[in-house]
């Protein structure tokens, strides 16, 4: 069993500019899962770059704020409680439109790396 509190992961800024916490990896946590979980923030009025996760999905889950998200320029206005399936290869990237900060929940199917993110 592994248990965190989300607030104690370091954080870091990821290449389409989303401060990410990793949350379990099964290179960096030794789990054996195919994929990736990690926190993601994005301040009010700021927008991700565009970016491409190559041979990976990505599931969004919404925990707080609003935003609208673009995959492969089909948008989505997303809200707390709400999900959003990404396809592998689609290019994506989310617009924070509300007051606050909008916090979510990345699965990335298989786990992510770097080396995958087109950006």
């Amino acid at each position: 069993m592994i248990k965190k509190t989300i607030t104690d992961v370091t954080p870091f800024t990821a290449g389409d500019d989303t401060l990410i916490r990793e949350v379990l990896h099964p290179q960096n946590d030794g789990v054996p899962m195919a994929y990736s979980l990690a926190h993601a923030e994005l301040e009010p009025g700021k927008s991700s770059l565009p970016h491409r996760l190559l041979d990976r999905s990505e599931v969004y889950i919404i925990l707080e704020g609003e935003g609208t998200a673009y995959v492969d320029g089909q948008a989505a206005v997303l809200r707390a409680g709400e999900v959003l399936f990404i396809p592998a290869g689609a290019e994506q990237y989310l617009d924070n439109t509300g007051t606050t900060t909008i916090r979510f929940l990345c699965i990335v199917d298989p786990a992510w790396s770097k080396d995958t993110e087109i950006v």
